[in-house]
């Protein structure tokens, strides 16, 4: 028999079997399916969501030949690379001359002869809203423009067209209530426009903007602001132009250098798509090199294929091999019949091809139409358009042959099983007895050993290659040990229930089947806690690393200048009204000395001064400051750098934001409701000390002996008519010593204020006061639309004030913690299912000998739900231990960056904890097993038919 008849017949024999068994078929097909369909999504929208060039360029100038840009720096000549990335003014190294007004640039007239251009100018704004008022771009530009398709593209209305016509992005529409043919109205000038239609820019689906036609809004506002000295002038952020070059010539190498001669950067499409040589590129001797990520790519990707080629033969194999012991007679048959053990393995191979082909056809089909029905999803989540459905045949061809030859893996080992099993064992059903290797559970801990060590070896080098080598490493370690940890399961269920001990025991006599079942779930498992560990302790470092700008739970309501201080009453019912405040508000007041730099910026030499003066000596000197520092970080722990961080001597080193308005010097006026609803410091004592007009002191580095020194500049600008004639004569200093209430250390961090000081006690100083904010306890943070009716409410109220509030920092993570929990989840689901079902399939015949001895009907349903807890539950507790390894390893390599950080500046943070995402991995251990179980049990028929002894 030929080698082709031989292969003809084993697919034939395949073919057919796996039509008599169609329930473990089709187990297989969707287990080699289910790899390929997402490894084909991911490609197909991969490819699909990254831009190529043309798309990117398509973006930024649409359907224009170029992009011309006024760097801002007059008639100076410059240098640029054809795709912008680098440029350099021609003068540089000389500088501009002190002094030299720099002309402006007649941009047009560097276009090319014959051109056509669209002329982009852009201006912040303040416009009215459904809600109330919002801040955004106004963009003037002729979007009905052919020239611009393909990056505005308009989505429902028109576009505008005229001076009283706005178009706006489908994230405003949706921020601001309005709807097309509402008016809106830019604030300051007062000027009205109607909303014709709603547009999008396929590369920023999320940024809210508005267009108008050129001269509909930076005109009208610039001549509203010449009649009226009340109205500010539109202040432009840039301003650029979108050229056509003549018909079928583009922008050319010359018509660049040529613009660039005249100070104007210029992105060419043509010349991005299709470079001249570096010969003609003056600046191309200094060009950077390329940041290649050829590596790191290329590693992802290896990863990527070698975890779905293992958790294709993990899942797939035992299903194999279950098979071939289902037809093992018929194997028998085929050798009885003069086959040999080739012929044998080639019929068990031949279903890993059958199998594996369906399998990947069905997923690769599967896998693009699903890309095909959640684009618009994925579109709404990455925040831009496909350019199309992008398809690479070399890819998919890869990724089906993948499918393809991890089929035939999976098959490989029970084929040669099959081809070592004797004729007479296939023919009379027995199974034989094979014991377990001594030797792969030794070579596993040594190679789990050697993995972590590898992996920490790594982490604390900072050699990332070694992390991730090392943690695969230890994987493969407790891979080989699971057949043993089965085992030793199986020895627990001594004293368990029936069917619990059963479980147990039958995972442990059939560990070909349970080991790699429990494998997959452990790599499932494995990878989520790896990430969801890293991201938990990424997230535990910026909540620490992270600088409120209010306490939590609060809000401020802060004048913009001394004048709109005098409108707060006004303000304050806005904010009551419209804003989740909870209890009473808390009045804060500036305090300055002489004339208020706040208000005489510009002349700051006219200005006075008001300062603590921190004494020095152990306690208010911070060590991480001055000679020694870098040697005094360099022997810190991370926890040690961080109790010094955060100790009040260096709490201000280095968290000197100021909150609300607050001056540098963060001494503030106030009454005891300032501290119970903002510091949160409930102390009697306290408030009974700035009702007797003691200050009360935050940070206690300031105070020695219970009294701090306040130095303060009476100095006064000549335009402060009214304080000259207050305080006439010479500037003068003065240096106090005041008797303050310390309070304890944990309110140091408090933001925006170190002292809070009775106004009685300031003014008694000479010093002057002006209440400015007022704080307020909120229930929840406030809504967009609540923000946008508060500041239309102060508006109206005729104030200037604005509201900020605190949130604190970003939790997004979450989110990304509960999904990967959730794929982890669905494997777990999937392999304990799949376990549970060749286990039926493969202890038919315990089953009936259970039913022929008189056990109860619920006995096969809870047998079926403690083999899955088994799976699940085993897995899921190897894999949270092997997941720690790479996570811990990882946060060593950033440990070792932070500490490199920290010893050349010794101020910065170097706590990188490793905290334990103990919400994902109790739902992986408990809730995802229990699951698994239930459904185990109940999608189990209870009942079974009692099969008739054939022969």
């Amino acid at each position: 028999m030929s080698l082709f008849s031989g292969w003809r017949a084993a697919l034939r024999i395949a073919r057919r079997d796996a039509m008599r068994a169609k329930g473990r078929s089709a187990l297989v097909v969707a287990m080699i399916a289910l790899p390929v369909l997402g490894v084909t999504a991911a490609d197909v929208t991969y490819r699909s969501a990254t831009p190529t060039r043309a798309e990117e360029l398509t973006a930024v100038m649409g359907a224009a030949d170029a992009q011309y840009t006024d760097p801002g720096l007059g008639r100076v000549p410059i240098q640029q690379v054809p795709d912008q990335s680098a440029w350099r003014s021609g003068d540089e190294a000389a500088g501009p001359r002190q002094g030299e007004e720099r002309k402006p640039v007649d941009v047009p007239a560097t276009f090319p002869k014959g051109s056509r251009f669209l002329t982009e100018r852009s201006v912040p704004a303040s416009v009215t809203t459904a809600h109330g008022i919002t801040n955004t771009e106004i963009t003037e530009l002729r979007t009905a423009d052919r020239m611009l398709r393909g990056r505005i593209e308009l989505v429902d209305g028109a576009f505008p067209h005229g001076k009283g016509e706005i178009a706006v992005t489908e994230a405003f529409l949706k921020s601001s209530g309005l709807h097309i043919g509402s008016r809106l109205t830019v604030r300051g000038p007062d000027l009205a426009y109607t909303v014709t239609g709603s547009v999008e820019l396929p590369d920023a689906l999320g940024k809210q903007t508005l267009y108008a036609d050129p001269g509909a809004v930076i005109a009208p506002w610039k001549a509203a602001a010449d009649r009226d000295d009340r109205i500010l002038p539109p202040n432009p952020n840039r301003t650029e132009w979108l050229v056509q070059g003549p018909k079928g010539a583009g922008v050319t190498w010359p018509d660049v250098l040529a613009a660039n001669e005249k100070g104007v950067l210029v992105l060419s499409r043509r010349l991005v798509l299709d470079p001249p040589p570096d010969s003609e590129i003056p600046l191309a001797s200094q060009m950077s090199g390329r940041d290649d990520g050829g590596l790191v790519m290329s590693t992802a990707v290896i990863t990527v294929v070698a975890m779905t080629v293992l958790e294709i033969v993990l899942l797939a194999g035992p299903a194999f091999a279950v098979g071939a012991r289902r037809s093992r007679r018929q194997l028998g048959l085929v050798g009885a019949c003069g086959g040999d053990r080739s012929q044998v393995r080639a019929v068990v191979l031949a279903g890993g091809v059958v199998l594996g082909g369906a399998g990947t056809v069905l997923g690769v089909l599967l896998g693009l139409g699903l890309t095909l029905v959640f684009r618009p999803l994925i579109e709404g989540y990455t925040g831009n358009r496909f350019g199309g459905l992008t398809l690479h045949p070399a890819e998919l061809l890869a990724i089906a042959l993948l499918g393809l030859v991890t089929g035939v893996l999976a098959a490989l080992v029970p084929a040669v099983m099959a081809g070592r099993q004797s004729i007479l064992e296939s023919l009379t059903g027995r199974r034989g007895t094979r014991r377990s290797s001594r030797v792969l559970p030794v070579l596993g801990s040594l190679t789990l050993a050697g993995g972590v060590a590898i992996a920490v070896y790594g982490g604390v080098s900072g050699e990332t290659p070694l992390v991730a080598g090392g943690s695969v490493i230890a994987e493969l370690g407790v891979l080989a040990c699971i057949p043993v940890i089965i085992g030793f399961l199986g020895r627990l269920g001594r004293r368990l229930p029936l069917t619990p001990r059963m479980a147990l025991r039958d995972a442990a006599r059939n560990r070909g089947r349970t080991a790699p079942a429990v494998a997959a779930v452990m790599a499932a498992v494995a990878g989520t806690v790896a990430v969801a560990t890293y991201a938990s302790s990424a997230m535990a470092e910026q909540d620490y690393d992270y600088s409120p700008v209010l306490t939590k739970g609060t809000s401020a309501l802060v004048a913009e200048d001394p004048s709109a201080a005098r409108k707060l009453p006004g303000a304050r019912a806005a904010v009551e009204r419209n804003m989740p405040v909870s209890g009473g508000r808390s009045d804060v007041g500036r305090v300055w000395a002489g004339s208020d730099c706040y208000v005489y910026y510009q002349e700051e030499n006219g200005c006075g001064t008001l300062e603590l003066v921190k004494p020095t000596g152990k306690g208010h000197t911070c060590p991480l400051k001055g000679r020694g520092a870098k040697e005094l970080a360099a022997r810190l722990s991370a926890e040690e750098h961080k109790r010094l961080t955060n100790s009040p001597a260096c709490m201000d080193e280095y968290m000197s934001l100021t909150s609300f308005g607050t001056d540098t010097n963060k001494i503030v006026t106030g009454d005891a409701s300032l501290l119970s609803a903002y510091v949160k410091l409930d102390d009697p004592a306290a408030a009974k000390a700035l009702k007797a007009g003691t200050p009360v002191l935050l940070n206690p580095a300031y105070a020695k002996n219970g009294e701090v020194t306040l130095k303060a500049v009476h100095t006064y600008n000549p335009r402060d008519k009214k304080n000259l004639a207050l305080h006439p004569g010479k500037a003068r200093t003065t240096t106090d010593r005041l008797k303050v209430y310390v309070a304890p250390a944990k309110y140091t961090a408090t933001p925006g204020i170190r002292m809070i000081m009775p106004q009685p006690t300031a003014e008694r100083l000479g010093l002057h006061t002006q209440i400015h904010a007022s704080v307020y306890t909120t229930t929840r943070p406030p809504t967009e639309a609540e923000k946008q009716a508060t500041s239309a409410a102060i508006d109206q109220a005729g104030g200037s004030a604005h509201v900020i509030t605190e949130n604190g920092s970003s939790s997004r993570e979450d989110a990304i913690l509960l999904i990967l929990a959730l794929f982890a989840g669905v494997v777990t689901l999937g392999a304990a299912a799949i376990t549970t079902g060749l286990a039926k399939a493969d202890a038919e015949a315990d089953l009936t000998t259970l039913a022929a001895v008189g056990a109860a009907p619920g006995v096969r349903r809870s047998l079926s739900g403690f083999q899955c807890v088994v799976v699940a539950l085993t897995g899921v507790l190897l894999g949270t231990a092997a997941g720690i390894v790479p996570a811990v390893a990882l946060r060593l390599l950033d440990l070792r960056d932070a500490m490199g950080q920290m010893r050349l500046q010794p101020l910065n943070s170097a706590y990188t904890p490793i905290v334990l995402p103990w919400l994902t991995i109790g739902l992986l251990a408990v809730v995802v097993p229990v699951l698994a179980g239930l459904l185990a049990a109940g999608l189990t028929r209870s009942r079974l038919t009692l099969s008739r002894r054939a022969g």
